[in-house]
């Protein structure tokens, strides 16, 4: 048993035909109507062999209106004048004049469709002079129709532009969008990066002075165990750990729920947290804040670059009597930050980390700006910062 299977290409439409194929297919319906007008209807002689070529011959142009309408707009008008000059059927080719007057509206500007039109009335006016009043009759409602597919063209065409330009700005207001959804989440990792950096880096420096008190203790003086100061070195550890256990939770969540709103991320850190912060350093701290009504963002771009900097100061001191000032005040408009240590100030032997780049991005933030260094005395390190209280300071800490 032999089976036959045939593939059916689906069916072209209209639309999905090239514009000049579309355009062919309607220059042949046009001639076809136009010839059923010529034998029918309408004033003037029936066509002879002259009148058939130049009425079949007027449609041909419109077959490429849409790559020159111009042209063919030109070669129409003097083969219709011809075909009216001979006094054959006049309403023939009426229908193909006045879609070629669309197109020519479509195509130009508003301008141009009015001289073009101006144009065409007046060669109209010429033909028509010598028919009297019946002439004058008949060009007042050949007029009209002109009148009326210039005026329809050209709404189409304000029409197309206006879709064009809605499309277009739809596009552009998509784009704006997306890069701004991007700069969203590129701002956000950086966010979480500066939070973890400054969690973990403060609080590894912590445990690791506190471990050392610790190992210090017991290593001593063995016989005389100060079991006191161990202990207090091992609650620090714990109360280190437990904050940062926090902090790190709040900021695994944000992790977890990108949605997250502001609000259910839990308070920002503060000024008023410097004093718990200055108390938890390995190291001694003189806090002195002279601030009040500081936005939160501010505040905890403040509370960040001091945590940063009493971490570098713990790390690279280099002493065992170290000590740091801290000092927040308001001062022109701006919170004042300054951070200054005895120690050594130097960077260490490991590799380059990211704390003050991360301050600098703390303090950008804000609209602010860090400045580090060695002190000009040659004593120690600091860390100046001044973030504006205006209306630049809208950032997130």
């Amino acid at each position: 048993m032999q089976a036959t299977i045939t593939a059916s290409r689906p069916g072209r439409t209209l639309a999905s035909l090239d514009p000049l194929r579309q355009d062919a297919l309607l220059a042949a319906a046009l001639a076809a109507l136009a010839s059923g007008i010529a034998v029918t209807v309408g004033s003037g002689r029936h066509p002879d062999a002259l009148g058939w070529a130049l009425l079949l011959g007027l449609h041909v142009p419109l077959a490429w209106r849409r790559r020159a309408p111009f042209t063919v707009l030109a070669v129409m008008i003097t083969l219709i004048a011809a075909y009216h000059q001979l006094d054959y059927n006049h309403s023939a080719p009426t229908a193909a004049s006045m879609v070629v007057l669309y197109t020519v509206a479509v195509s130009s500007g508003p301008r141009r469709t009015a001289l073009i039109g101006g144009a065409v009335v007046v060669l109209m006016l010429l033909l028509k002079i010598d028919e009297g009043v019946a002439g004058l009759t008949v060009s007042f409602q050949i007029t009209g129709w002109v009148v009326s597919m210039l005026v329809l063209g050209g709404y189409i065409r304000v029409h197309r532009e206006n879709a064009a330009a809605a499309v277009e700005r739809a596009e552009r207001a998509e784009r704006t969008r997306e890069e701004e959804a991007r700069r969203r989440v590129a701002e956000e990792r950086l966010r979480i990066a500066r939070d973890l950096h400054d969690l973990l880096a403060h609080t590894i420096t912590l445990i690791g002075v506190q471990t050392s008190v610790a190992a210090h203790v017991l290593e001593a003086d063995p016989e005389r165990l100060d079991r006191t100061a161990v202990a207090k070195a091992l609650d620090d550890i714990a109360g280190t750990c437990r904050t940062a256990r926090g902090e790190l939770r709040t900021t695994l969540e944000v992790l977890r729920d990108p949605g997250t709103p502001d609000a259910a991320r839990g308070p920002l850190p503060g000024l008023e947290g410097l004093a718990e912060l200055a108390k938890s350093a390995a190291a001694t701290v003189e806090l002195t804040v002279r601030a009040d009504g500081v936005p939160p963002a501010v505040g905890a771009a403040a509370y960040r670059i001091v945590q940063e900097a009493l971490t570098n100061a713990v790390r690279h001191g280099g002493r065992t009597d170290l000590t740091v000032r801290v000092g927040v005040y308001e001062e022109q408009g701006g919170l004042c930050v300054r951070v200054t240590d005895n120690g050594v100030g130097g960077a260490g032997d490991g590799p380059p980390g990211f704390g003050l780049v991360g301050m600098r991005e703390r303090a950008r933030s804000v609209g602010g700006t860090v400045d580090a260094g060695p002190r000009s005395d040659g004593r120690g390190y600091e860390v100046s910062a001044v973030l504006p209280l205006g209306e630049s300071a809208g950032g997130q800490g």
